[in-house]
Parts: structure tokens; C-alpha cells; sequence
């Protein structure tokens, strides 16, 4: 039988697992703010390259002016607000860490298009839920000194990780809405998700450089620019996350179900636990190997519905 679009599927999970590694390591070599500079200059550029080679045109074709506002509004709470948090939770507590809570955007994004899109929430929707937190709760906390339960990780952390995983999920939604508002035909229909993401990232600029100029100025920018293993860093956190991963993740679902696809998208809590150990000497316990293991179960329970 021919699997490519799980193939395909499994790559992107590798693809995203390269993605949070490289944003720790870029994250507290360059910080949180200017590593995300550039990573949405550089998106935009390839992204420039790319409508270039395709359309004949460096812009994305037509929309409508409801289709910007929401697609901006999704790039300012996905990009701005959730990518801040969550390369402030990989500072803190890890990517390995950050990755497992991000399982809970498809179950934000869930309840937000319950909330604007009147989509149905079954019964097995609130199920994937409840054993997703399990599983996240089996690997966060443990046994304190004075209580029965704690958390092992800097609550700061596990706070920006939460608030990172449902900017994901509301982003998402609000992306869809903006696409439904496109109107405008574009041809190849597959780049459709590209340009959304053309106008996320704008928002995704303008909105970290506005935060950076107001907390550090542009030097740490400037200073930014002479580091080479920084910039590399910044180069291929772009490549294998909002611009090659988005579009693998795009073409996967071309090949086989969205429900599969999503799934297996969804292991890279699973991936990352050996090279986060490897590369950031991050313990690895049974209790958080089954806490991931129950998490993607979760998930997968979600989308194989």
C-alpha cells in the first residue's frame, strides 16, 4: 500500500522536533524577542521567493480587507502573543517540556471554534481532553516535600506554556475564519494557506519589533546580526517550522485523512525526548515518557473520531 502522506506526516514531526530544539538553543543565544524578529523577516522573505517563482508576483493575490483583518488578528495571537510564550517557556523550562503542553492547542482550537464557529464538541472530544491532561499532569508534577502533589517545573514556565498552547489553537481558528473570507480564487488552491500565513507574519514582525523597541531597543537586533551560529540558528528554525513545516503539513493531509496526519504530527512530544537529552542533558524519567505517551494518545483520540 502507499503511505506517502503518513511519511509525509512523520517528517513533519521530526521537521517540528528540529523546530523547538533550535528555538532553545536560539532562544538564550539570541533571546526570546530578536530570534523572533528574525524569524518572521526571514518567513516573509522566503515567502516573497516563493509567491515569486509560483505566481509572478512577490505579494500574494487578492482578498478581501475582512479576510486581512482576521488573518492579521490570527498572526498577532498565534505568532505575537503564543510564539512569546512559548520561546519563554523553552528559556524556562525546556523544549522537551514546552512540546508536551503544546499538545493542548488542538484542544483549545476545538473549544474556540465551538465558541465562534458553533462546531459540535462530542463526547469523545471531552475524553482526548481529559487523557491529554492526564497525561501532561503524570509528567509535571510529583510528590512534594510538605504536600502529596507539586509541580516539578517553575509554575512561570508551565504559565507560558498553557498561554502558548491555546494562542496556537485560538490563532488556528482564526486563520480558518480569515481564509473562508478570502473570497478572491487562487490558483494553485494549496497556496491559499500560504498567503494566510504571508499576512500572519506581517502581523508577526511589526508586533515583535514594536515589543522589542519598547523592552530593549534595537541593539540587542543589531548585536544580533554579527552572531553567526544565532542567525544560523534563526535560519533553520524558519526553514523546518513556518515555512517548510507548514507546507509538508499542508501536503500530508493531500495523501491520506486529516485525522491521521494530525496524529502523527502530533508525536513530537514522543521525538524530542532523546535529543533534548542528548543536547540539553534534560532527565529523562519513566514518568515522563508515559506522560507523553498518554498525551499523543489524547490527541489521537481527538482526531480519530
Amino acid at each position: 500500500m502507499n503511505y506517502i502522506g503518513e511519511m509525509i506526516s512523520i517528517g513533519v514531526a521530526f521537521s517540528w522536533t528540529a523546530t523547538a530544539l533550535l528555538s532553545e538553543f536560539g532562544s538564550k543565544r539570541l533571546g526570546n524577542l530578536v530570534l523572533n524578529v528574525l524569524r518572521m523577516a526571514l518567513a516573509l522573505l522566503f515567502s516573497f521567493a516563493m509567491f515569486w517563482v509560483l505566481t509572478g508576483s512577490p505579494l500574494p493575490a487578492g482578498g478581501t480587507m475582512p479576510a486581512y483583518g482576521w488573518l492579521l488578528l490570527s498572526g498577532l495571537v498565534g505568532y505575537v502573543i503564543g510564539d512569546y510564550c512559548l520561546f519563554q517557556c523553552y528559556i524556562i523550562i525546556g523544549s522537551r517540556y514546552g512540546q508536551l503542553f503544546m499538545t493542548l492547542a488542538p484542544l483549545a482550537a476545538a473549544l474556540m471554534a465551538w465558541i465562534t464557529l458553533g462546531q459540535q464538541m462530542s463526547a469523545t472530544s471531552l475524553v482526548a481532553m481529559l487523557v491529554t491532561l492526564t497525561g501532561i499532569g503524570i509528567s509535571v508534577l510529583g510528590r512534594g516535600e510538605h504536600h502529596k502533589v507539586s509541580l516539578k517545573l517553575p509554575l512561570n514556565g508551565v504559565l507560558f506554556a498553557v498561554g502558548a498552547a491555546l494562542c496556537q489553537g485560538v490563532g488556528l481558528v482564526l486563520s480558518k475564519i480569515g481564509m473562508d473570507s478570502y473570497q478572491t480564487a487562487v490558483e494553485p488552491a494549496w497556496l491559499l494557506p500560504f498567503f494566510a500565513n504571508f499576512f500572519r507574519c506581517v502581523a508577526g514582525v511589526v508586533g515583535f519589533l514594536l515589543l522589542l523597541y519598547y523592552r530593549e531597543g534595537f541593539r540587542p537586533l543589531r548585536e544580533a546580526m554579527h552572531d553567526c551560529k544565532g542567525l544560523s540558528a534563526a535560519t533553520a528554525t524558519t526553514i523546518f517550522g513556518p515555512f517548510a513545516g507548514v507546507g509538508f503539513s499542508l501536503m500530508a493531509v493531500q495523501y491520506t485523512s486529516a485525522g491521521i496526519a494530525s496524529t502523527l504530527m502530533a508525536l513530537t512530544p514522543i521525538i524530542i525526548i532523546l535529543p533534548s537529552y542528548w543536547l540539553f542533558h534534560q532527565k529523562i524519567t519513566w514518568k515522563a515518557v508515559l506522560g507523553a505517551l498518554i498525551s499523543v494518545v489524547g490527541v489521537s483520540l481527538f482526531f480519530l473520531q
